[in-house]
């Protein structure tokens, strides 16, 4: 079934998007696959490059119901990167919200409108969309994501996460990543509204928490950090925290403020969540990233003495292969490092690639980072490697705080061990951050470390 000519049948006068009903957001999905189709008819692959807006969810709709995969580019793209992508996917057009390619108005205001078969149901084996792992480190990868994925993904979220029909999603991360796609397609799925935003704004989120505007909220933890003292009254229901590791002390926060936080572990490659709990629910596995959703294995592969080992998945919602590479055959390793608790929690200590092994002994980034985290004057922080001729590598730390490099040593000398403490502290006064808030450590290590 098309999901959103569904909706539309079901619940034409449902707030779907801001202000616009599944009734209207249809009927204008409608109207521009019409006007998209003298642009496209010969084209089974075209790009999107914009950012959050009404007009960008038109877009991706209406490519859908034309059956079209829609490579999402990231809009902080540089343009050799832009081509580079292009050319190696072999897409010819590209639409956007600015002139950089045909833009969006140039497709709402054409005369050239036919009337074009739609798709009636979603092919489960059509690419839905392609997108580019958030590439921290390394060369991008491109990950094709079929509506088998998505359908497997929004049932399976459903299960853990619940549903009411006054839940109302604060749409806030890019939906060129599938941490923002992923909360369209849910909604979109459980006939539910998103309130959408461009970009992150503190003020308006703080606004629409404390008027009970929305009851959902998916951010990253550094968005968070920014609002979470501010949030006082508020009839929150789920607000899911992920795509990187989260400070205890931020968790901490949310639990005496009763705020319902989930936290949530999963990937590009995984369409979205692959675990979640609510910790209000249970504090004492705050350390942890969840159970898996409803179909999802997790395995522990070459665990160690104590059980850690790298963490691999199984699941309907998992990808078929990346574009231009074999595909994936049972189980996927994430090149995350992890354990699972004797109540089958999961425990998620690093990426593989970030831990430093210092004379003989592993050290995980996080478990320093989640420490500093805990000090008042520690507003971002981030460990990485460097080579040393004797210890073959040593941590080192980039720290946005006013506290001098004594003060750090000595706060640090009292909770971990002294191999673990940085042997070299950079102050910054902003780390870098890809579009979604991450810390981007590859940038550190090239321009600071080598």
């Amino acid at each position: 079934m098309n999901w959103l000519k569904a909706q539309a049948l079901q619940k034409p006068n449902k707030k779907f998007i801001n202000k616009l009903t599944f009734k209207e957001i249809d009927a204008r999905v409608t109207e521009l696959a019409g006007r998209l189709y003298p642009f496209v008819k010969d084209q089974h692959r075209v790009a999107l490059y914009a950012h959050n807006s009404v007009e960008m969810v038109l877009f991706f709709l209406a490519l859908q119901a034309l059956q079209i995969e829609v490579l999402l580019l990231n809009d902080r793209l540089t343009g050799e990167e832009i081509a580079k992508k292009l050319k190696a996917l072999n897409i010819r057009v590209a639409f956007s919200q600015d002139g950089t390619f045909i833009p969006f108005s140039e497709v709402f205001q054409s005369d050239c409108r036919k009337n074009v078969q739609l798709a009636a149901a979603f092919n489960p084996e059509q690419i839905a969309v392609i997108m580019d792992t958030s590439a921290t480190s390394g060369e991008f990868k491109s990950v094709p994501l079929r509506w088998k994925q998505f359908h497997a993904h929004v049932q399976a979220s459903q299960k853990s996460l619940g549903m009411t029909e006054e839940d109302n999603w604060l749409l806030v991360l890019p939906m060129y990543h599938i941490s923002g796609l992923s909360i369209l397609l849910r909604s979109l799925y459980n006939g539910t509204s998103i309130t959408l935003m461009e970009k992150f704004n503190e003020e308006h989120t703080l606004q629409l928490i404390a008027d009970g505007s929305i009851n959902m909220l998916s951010v990253v933890p550094t968005m968070l950090n920014r609002i979470v003292d501010r949030i006082n009254e508020h009839h929150l229901r789920v607000v899911l925290v992920g795509g990187e590791f989260i400070p205890k002390p931020l968790v901490k926060n949310c639990l005496t403020k009763k705020i319902p936080i989930y936290k949530t572990y999963g990937m590009t490659e995984t369409t979205s969540q692959s675990t979640t709990f609510c910790v209000l629910d249970n504090p004492k596995k705050l350390d942890s990233v969840g159970l898996p959703l409803p179909g999802v294995t997790v395995r522990i592969n070459k665990p160690d003495t104590a059980g850690i080992g790298e963490v691999i998945i199984q699941s309907p919602m998992l990808m078929d292969g990346y574009l231009g590479q074999a595909p994936v055959a049972g189980f996927f390793n994430t090149q995350d490092i992890g354990y699972f608790d004797e109540d089958g929690y999961l425990y998620i200590l690093d990426r593989r690639k970030n831990i430093i092994i210092s004379g003989g002994e592993n050290i995980y980034p996080q478990e320093i980072e989640n420490v500093l985290y805990a000090h008042p004057a520690i507003a971002e922080c981030a460990i990485v490697g460097m080579k040393d001729e004797k210890w073959g590598q040593v941590p080192v730390l980039f720290v946005v705080s006013s506290l001098d490099n004594h003060s750090i040593i000595s706060y640090l000398a009292e909770k971990i061990a002294k191999y673990k403490l940085p042997k070299k502290i950079i102050h910054l006064a902003e780390l870098p951050k890809n579009s979604t808030g991450k810390i981007i450590k590859k940038n550190l290590v090239e321009q600071y470390v080598g």
